[in-house]
């Protein structure tokens, strides 16, 4: 593990919000991308942290604790991004959830980031979103695109019901699904067959690029 990673990781486990933000601002000053602060140094963190927890080294109080500390440092970035960026939200709506009983909130957050620095307007529902909440919503705002994000297994019962339900919406939104699962192929292709899997910010950040093909996208990633 990088020396930076892992000074971020005694700094989330402590809750030092502000030296947090230190170590992410040290690596922009040092020209890193915003994948670059998401992809290799955030999510390295915290996975690691998640392994700690595993192997019952840190207590799941701990855990909240860095996944807190984690929020504001992401919340912190998007506001850097807002005053340093000129990028306009002209590209579409993209509402971002978690499903149902499923906490896990933070790469989704990083999605809504990155979908703000390409230019999209969106809405960030967070964790634990029940489907009739979420149809709701989507009825009302009528969203571009809908992210969203499963990691354990056990919460995948109920996401060809959502994915189901946004099918049946009108107008259709671009569904994208997201998460640990994803990323290490742990879902059925049935599951996801009306729905696009992006398994990592570099292939969504590819996506969207292809998406906007022949627009000019102001992005820093």
């Amino acid at each position: 593990m990088k020396s930076q990673t892992l000074r971020l990781v005694n700094q989330l486990l402590s809750g030092n919000q502000d030296s947090a933000w230190d170590i992410a601002e040290e690596a922009l000053q040092k020209g890193a991308s915003s994948l670059d602060i998401y992809e290799s140094l955030l999510t390295p963190a915290m996975y690691y942290i998640g392994t700690l927890w595993e192997k019952n080294i840190v207590t799941v109080a701990d855990e909240h604790v860095a996944t807190t500390t984690c929020d504001y440092v992401l919340t912190r970035y998007g506001f850097y991004k807002e005053m340093t960026s000129e990028s306009k939200k002209e590209y579409g709506k993209v509402m971002l959830f978690c499903l149902e009983e499923e906490q896990h909130f933070i790469g989704l957050k990083m999605v809504s980031l990155l979908f703000e620095e390409h230019g999209f307007d969106t809405r960030f529902l967070g964790a634990d979103l029940p489907k009739e909440a979420a149809e709701v919503m989507a009825k009302d705002w009528q969203p571009d695109i809908v992210a969203l994000s499963a990691s354990i297994s056990y919460h995948l019962d109920p996401l060809p019901q959502y994915i189901n339900m946004l099918e049946d919406l009108n107008p259709k939104p671009i569904t994208l699904v997201g998460g640990r699962l994803i990323a290490t192929n742990h879902v059925a292709s049935t599951i996801l067959e009306k729905a696009k899997q992006m398994p990592s910010l570099n292939e969504l950040n590819e996506w969207l690029l292809r998406y906007k093909k022949g627009m000019d996208i102001h992005v820093d990633a």
